[in-house]
């Protein structure tokens, strides 16, 4: 009797050349240099599915922001879909590993969440904004009447972490996730962002490029790995400093004007190389609206005084980037498994999505709008930020041991500092060569690491 394997219509009989499970070789070992010699693992004899495979419930989605670059053929497909793991990732006699392909497919990640999760409700979302600036001019207000060293670094505090919030808010006018019209995203995103010194427009087509090659080594655009060549490149004291706190955590404002070790470019050029010709006039916009609300800040300093506003706005802005760095860095990095980065043919965009990594901060959940559910934002992130936590909780029996639940937080995330100080103690470069590869140590930088 012939084999046969699950299909999306039911069973079908097995092809005669079919990805091989990992059975005791290398996923890097071709697959035509091990046809029938080695046997087939059981969970790929036959299996029950215990979901549907349809697809869509009845409607179809779109990725309108931030999607492959690139559809899967139906070969790769239904290689993803085997994968090596057994059913949703459940491991049989083998090992979980992280670095193979599920056996499910995006599609059935979104087909398990409900449908009102897809609806952007600008009224909704315009609440948070007017809520987060009243917030913010609340405190500004309280800050300056009192005037005084008991409650000036309570302020500081508070008010960088607003700012974080706005940031969150513009991000979902970039992903288009704040509303379907995009000319309020547009609208909004611009006066959220230049209020905090961010280029709407050169950091929405960049991010976009990030959420596209999320994962990828080379093609990623945020905290991507150095590759070890680029890595040894570097003069000493760069490398020092871009492994060791607080640098780190300061990069974001050196980032928009330089990239990354290894890129070119800035947010503010329409003619960098993060953009193509017909975005021109888009980073004209956004870096015009950036200059302005940087001449408003100087005029401040002569109106109110240099020291007036550095303690209302430049540490607070500050306390943001800290912000910033510290999230997007910890959603990519510090778990306590390796997690691979890919290249070439390994790379997929649901592969690259699942090495994100959700994060729980506390009672800063709610003020930051849920950012630290990131893992279905990365492959959703048309989703607005306030069905993130719904949306989560159900696709996590689709992506079974791919979904690594967050460590529980106090009220006060003290546990991330931790994670990030053991990350960049360890994670430093991968390999210039291979299709799935993971950090390795420069133990002459900060010496041995320490394991979790």
């Amino acid at each position: 009797m012939a084999r046969l394997v699950l299909s999306e219509c039911g069973l079908k009989p097995l092809p005669k050349i079919y990805p091989q499970p990992r059975c005791g070789i290398s996923s890097k070992t071709s697959i035509s240099s091990h046809l029938k010699p080695l046997p087939l693992c059981k969970s790929h004899i036959l299996g029950l599915s215990l979901r549907s495979s349809s697809g869509f419930r009845g409607k179809s989605w779109t990725l309108n922001v931030s999607a492959p670059y690139r559809v899967m053929p139906v070969d790769e497909d239904d290689k993803e879909r085997v994968g090596i793991n057994g059913i949703n990732g459940v491991e049989g006699d083998n090992e979980f590993d992280p670095g193979s392909p599920p056996d499910f497919k995006l599609a059935d990640i979104r087909a398990a969440i409900p449908k009102h999760c897809w609806v952007k409700d600008p009224w909704t979302s315009m609440s948070y904004v007017v809520r987060d600036v009243v917030v913010v001019f609340g405190l500004a207000a309280v800050a300056a009447y009192f005037n005084n060293w008991v409650v000036w670094p309570l302020y500081w505090i508070a008010q960088g972490t607003m700012f974080w919030a706005l940031f969150v808010l513009g991000h979902d006018c970039g992903h288009g996730s704040f509303s379907s019209n995009q000319k309020l995203n547009s609208f909004v995103g611009h006066l959220l962002h230049s209020s905090i010194l961010v280029p709407y427009h050169g950091w929405r087509i960049s991010h976009r490029t990030h959420h596209q090659n999320h994962g990828h080594v080379e093609n990623d655009e945020s905290w991507h790995p150095l590759s070890e060549k680029i890595y040894k490149s570097l003069d000493n004291a760069t490398r020092l400093l871009r492994f060791t706190l607080p640098f780190p955590m300061l990069a974001y404002p050196v980032y928009l004007w330089g990239r990354s070790p290894g890129k070119k470019g800035s947010h503010f050029n329409p003619n960098s190389d993060l953009f193509v010709p017909n975005e021109r006039k888009d980073i004209i916009t956004s870096t015009a609206c950036w200059t302005a609300m940087a001449a408003l800040l100087v005029y401040l300093n002569f109106a109110m005084g240099p020291i007036q506003m550095l303690k209302l706005y430049g540490i607070p802005y500050w306390i943001f980037v800290t912000w910033l760095d510290l999230v997007t860095y910890l959603h990519h990095h510090g778990h306590e498994d390796k997690l691979p980065w890919y290249r070439g043919k390994e790379w997929s965009y649901l592969r690259g999505g699942l090495t994100t990594l959700d994060r729980d901060y506390g009672w800063f959940n709610n003020i930051h709008h849920d950012i630290g559910t990131h893992v279905i934002h990365h492959l959703f992130p048309q989703i607005p930020h306030y069905r993130l936590v719904e949306a989560t909780e159900a696709a996590k029996p689709v992506l079974g041991k791919y979904y690594r639940e967050p460590k529980k937080s106090g009220p006060i995330p003290f546990h991330l500092l931790g994670t990030l100080i053991r990350s960049m103690k360890k994670d430093h470069y991968v390999s210039d060569t291979g299709e799935v590869v993971y950090y390795q140590t420069d133990s002459h930088l900060h010496g041995p690491a320490t394991s979790e």
